[in-house]
């Protein structure tokens, strides 16, 4: 008989396991029951999933539920993903038999660990064959034509005869919306091709070479963000170690309006306080650097611009709400980016501002930089918790939140880049400074990534709440010459489409809710006249469907309908069924899917035919593409 253990399970129950596996055994369950249950306790092996067999249910039939105890090997699933990682750096690939020797040495389920390496994108299960190539089919890069690169890319290689050598395909949105069209060569990530340069690329590749890496884009000057311009850094830090005024941050947080820059946008000084409040002796900070939705390059520019500005907010983020440790999850595709990150975290490491003895305090922060191993549902928030946990990064259903219930199981605070590099200015320069920033009834600053069909496209600091228009015309130089505005995307891809007649509506959160959008991730996409707006659509579903962690049926099977319903219409036209479908689609898909990837899927289509339903119409029923695209 072994020692009584006390071990949580997620679904709530609290119960002590007073044998080995295989026993049935008393357990008080506390799920609000007065009576204890009678529990059976199994396993399969000893790692941590049990199978429970309620004996005491309403109708007085077991009920079997298959659940994951906090078991002994916490860390071991914890690090499954650098281990995977480290595997495929190694042999470039993950061959079977080292996933098995992984699977022993971690005391885990071979299935487990097949099951991880196969769900993320970047894991290869098979080893390379020659040169890889592949080009993002996304939408700002789509615009750019990345459909027609792709294309004379395959001729040139049939041409030279690196057919055998050489594989292209298309991969999902790289980051670089800024500079398309963007590919990935080999893993490494290039901006700027375009079938002028592809000459130039097939040379390279039959001498056996691979093009320079680029350099980063230049960072902009004199952010307003930036505290620090004429003062000692880190001084928001220094005077929390001295003053240990943690209340007082949560209320400047709150009185400034600062809300949440990922999406959501809910106010940060609200969530800080929701883990503050938690009991607890264990905490986590996590910092949200996975941005991956086409049009989004905004924290991108952040990280490698003010990454000590990002690392001060997740460190006053910890010491507020009672964190010792923190990560920062930054996407597979941002290589550069993380080495800058990493030796801002270092530095300040050496400098004391970070890990133990915080200045010389007794205060301690930990802060580790964790690279995805890729997939856009990682963004989502507890799918990028299951990812740090080591386990598929699917999402969780909520309640509960991450506020009260998040990385293994304890109180976590998450914000994304953009709004940890807020926090400092903030609490040095006041509420009132930063709500002063805004536009149009907004509070503060925002960072806008601004690509398509502009003649400037890059990272805006602007008012939030700044007309679309003044965006695009202003900043962004307007459109190429001979060109008109047809539609913007407010947010980026799962914001939808607004046409050229609202585009001086306030870039904020109430005014785009109100005509069915929203801010979202930040990216604002300009739409030049000649684009055909089912076509547009028709891209980035895809993208949702292909980027779908296929969980949850609604948004798994419903994203695969919508892309089988455009496509057909795009190549054959339709009918009045087929404008059904769609809306019937879009409202399941947002009212069943458990996350927001599933909800959003539905919106670049169901704003295009609420906009632009007249060129739907001709699709649907006249067979006619208006822009040529089609048929």
């Amino acid at each position: 008989m072994l020692a009584s253990t006390a071990i949580t399970i997620h679904q709530g129950f609290r119960a002590v396991l007073d044998s080995a596996r295989g026993l049935t055994v008393a357990c008080q369950i506390s799920d609000g029951a007065e009576a204890t249950r009678r529990l059976l306790f199994t396993s399969s092996a000893n790692w941590g999933r049990f199978v429970i067999e309620d004996r005491s249910s309403e109708k007085g039939l077991p009920v079997r539920r298959s659940v994951r105890l906090k078991a002994d090997n916490t860390h071991e699933y914890a690090m499954l993903i650098k281990e995977l990682q480290s595997l495929q750096h190694h042999h470039g690939y993950l061959p079977r038999e080292a996933l098995y020797e992984l699977a022993e040495r971690l005391k885990m389920p071979f299935f487990e660990v097949y099951g991880v390496a196969s769900f993320y994108p970047h894991f290869r299960l098979a080893a390379p064959t020659g040169t890889e190539i592949k080009v993002c089919a996304d939408l700002s890069c789509h615009l750019a034509g990345a459909r027609s690169m792709t294309a004379a890319l395959r001729e040139a290689c049939e041409h030279a005869e690196l057919g055998g050598t050489v594989s292209i395909g298309e991969t999902s949105c790289l980051g670089r919306c800024d500079a398309p069209v963007a590919y990935a060569l080999n893993e490494q990530i290039y901006r700027g091709g375009s079938p002028a340069a592809i000459a130039t690329l097939v040379q390279r590749l039959q001498a056996g070479q691979l093009a320079p890496r680029q350099s980063l884009p230049q960072a902009p000057d004199n952010l307003q963000i930036d505290p620090y311009r004429a003062a000692q850094p880190f001084a928001a830090l220094r005077q929390l170690v001295e003053r240990r005024h943690f209340s007082e941050v949560i209320a400047t947080l709150k009185a400034s309006g600062l809300r949440g820059m990922g999406g959501a946008g809910f106010p940060a000084g609200t969530k800080w306080e929701v883990v503050r409040n938690v009991p607890g002796d264990t905490k986590y900070v996590v910092c949200n650097a996975d941005e991956s939705e086409p049009g989004t390059f905004k924290d991108r520019m952040l990280l490698h611009t003010v990454p000590e500005l990002v690392l001060e907010g997740m460190i006053l983020g910890a010491l507020t709400v009672g964190a010792r440790r923190g990560y920062v999850y930054i996407r597979h595709e941002y290589a550069q980016e993380r080495e800058v990150l990493e030796r801002a975290l270092q530095k300040m490491q050496q400098d004391g501002l970070v890990g133990e003895r915080i200045l010389g305090s007794e205060l301690d922060v930990t802060i580790e930089i964790f690279e995805s191993p890729g997939g856009y549902i990682c963004g989502e928030e507890t799918a990028l918790l299951e990812a740090l946990e080591g386990k598929r990064a699917e999402p969780r259903n909520k309640p509960p939140f991450p506020g009260t219930y998040g990385l293994f199981g304890k109180p976590t605070l998450i914000n994304n880049v953009e709004t940890f590099a807020f926090v400092p200015a903030i609490l040095l320069r006041g509420a009132e400074w930063f709500k002063g920033q805004g536009q149009n009834h907004a509070a503060g600053l925002k960072f806008l990534a601004l690509s398509g069909h502009v003649q400037r496209p890059g990272v805006y600091e602007v008012p939030l709440g700044i007309p679309a228009s003044e965006l695009i015309f202003d900043h962004g130089g307007g459109l190429p010459p001979g060109r008109t505005l047809k539609a913007f995307s407010p947010g980026g891809a799962s914001s939808g489409f607004l046409p050229a007649s609202m585009v001086d509506i306030p870039l904020e959160f109430q005014a785009l809710a109100q005509v069915g959008s929203m801010l979202g991730s930040g990216a604002v996409v300009a739409v030049a006249d000649r684009v055909c707006m089912l076509d547009l659509a028709l891209n980035v579903v895809k993208f949702f469907r292909n980027e779908s962690c296929g969980k949850c049926v609604p948004c798994r099977t419903g994203s695969e309908k919508l892309v089988q319903t455009l496509g057909r219409i795009a190549r054959e036209g339709g009918s009045t069924h087929d404008l059904d479908t769609i809306h019937e689609l879009a409202e399941t898909m947002q009212l069943t899917s458990i996350c927001g990837l599933g909800q959003a899927a539905p919106l670049p289509i169901t704003s295009v035919v609420r906009h632009f339903r007249d060129e739907i119409e001709r699709h649907v029923y006249q067979r006619e593409c208006p822009a040529g695209v089609c048929f």
